[in-house]
């Protein structure tokens, strides 16, 4: 039996293509064991086991950005978690690990150096993270989602997704999609995300845009998140053209929304950014405008293609809005030589090929 170790936890963006990738390890070899290193502040606590995958927990080590007290604490803190890692390591009798970057990965690719465990890397973002960076120096593996991530010996495999996105037929999926949404008609139909948490920048500029865009025709799809839905955001009807804008907290099945939409407004995170070109979906996005400027990197070589548009956070208004969206969305043609430019952009199933790496490593290939 083969013994894999993933790494990766604290936000979707690092626990999702785990997720993926284990689904993808299970179909390749049945037979293996996958452990699935967390700590307990992220959302592995809940997905992971959700997914039906065995949760180790760790102590988390988060790296400070800049120098503070807190960075003292760090050595010490470090190599507690990665003793416990090395017991983990030990336990499960481990081949290879897997690590998704993050600061839960850091400890996992310590242990795997001591015990001589071959590590994969998979980096998420355009701009790596510290994590991903030091394991570099000694991993078998360094996979990445974006074409030019600097990394060094990078392969570009793309971005591990689930299998109901990665293997999606938005075209044989669409009518019944914008059905169970609760849309009527063939009209045009405006995604809008800022992602699983919402973005108030997005939310503002949607309802300032909204009427505008029911008096067009366009039937809008707003994913507010759960924290911003309240009793204000209800759905609204144009009486002259039918279109309708729906407001929900959270989507469960993205590939629901993916295949009911033509376009989407959203930020332009690693699993924004490669869902929808996976699916075809062009996007309006504006990234998020903190951290260390992924998000603005992440969409580079889809706007160098002409396969996507970044408008700043700063810029984003109703009006801005509207102007983006509703000439794409009144020509049929354009958006469909947009979808075309999406297509082959990024490769179909990275889920498959990194398993297939993974199990080359543990295999000793």
């Amino acid at each position: 039996m083969v013994s894999i170790v993933l790494a990766g936890g604290g936000t979707a963006g690092h626990t999702s293509p785990l997720i993926a990738t284990a689904e993808r390890l299970r179909e390749q070899e049945p037979d293996v064991r996958l452990t699935v290193v967390g700590t307990p502040k992220g959302i592995e606590s809940r997905v992971i086991p959700a997914a039906g995958l065995d949760l180790w927990m760790i102590p988390p080590v988060p790296l400070p950005r800049r120098p503070t007290p807190a960075l003292l604490r760090v050595p010490g803190r470090l190599m507690g978690a990665v003793r416990q890692s090395i017991a983990i390591l030990d336990e499960v009798g481990a081949d290879a690990v897997v690590g998704f970057g993050g600061y839960v990965s850091l400890p996992v690719y310590l242990a795997a150096l001591a015990r001589r465990v071959p590590v994969v890397i998979h980096e998420q973002n355009a701009v790596p993270g510290l994590a991903n960076k030091i394991a570099t120096r000694f991993a078998s593996v360094v996979a990445v989602s974006f074409p030019d991530t600097p990394l060094k010996g990078a392969r570009y495999v793309g971005l591990p997704l689930r299998a109901a996105i990665s293997r999606l037929d938005a075209d044989a999926a669409r009518a019944q999609a914008r059905a169970d949404l609760g849309f009527e008609g063939e009209r045009p139909l405006l995604l809008v995300s800022g992602g699983s948490q919402g973005a108030v920048a997005i939310n503002d500029a949607t309802l300032a845009a909204r009427d505008e865009l029911l008096a067009a025709g366009v039937d809008v799809l707003h994913v507010l998140g759960p924290r911003n839905l309240t009793g204000d955001h209800v759905v609204v009807t144009d009486p002259d053209t039918g279109a309708s804008y729906r407001p929900v907290g959270y989507v469960d099945a993205m590939e629901q929304a993916y295949a009911a939409a033509d376009l989407m407004v959203g930020r332009s995170g690693a699993g924004t950014v490669m869902e929808t070109a996976t699916v075809g979906l062009p996007v309006v996005f504006v990234p998020l405008p903190h951290g260390n400027g992924e998000q603005a990197r992440n969409a580079t070589f889809l706007v160098e293609g002409g396969a996507g548009v970044v408008v700043p956070n700063a810029e984003f208004d109703g009006p801005r809005l509207v102007h983006e969206v509703l000439p794409l969305l009144n020509d049929p043609e354009r958006l469909a030589a947009v979808r075309g430019r999406l297509a082959g952009l990024v490769p179909k199933d990275a889920a498959a090929d990194l398993a297939a790496m993974v199990l080359d490593v543990a295999r000793g290939k």
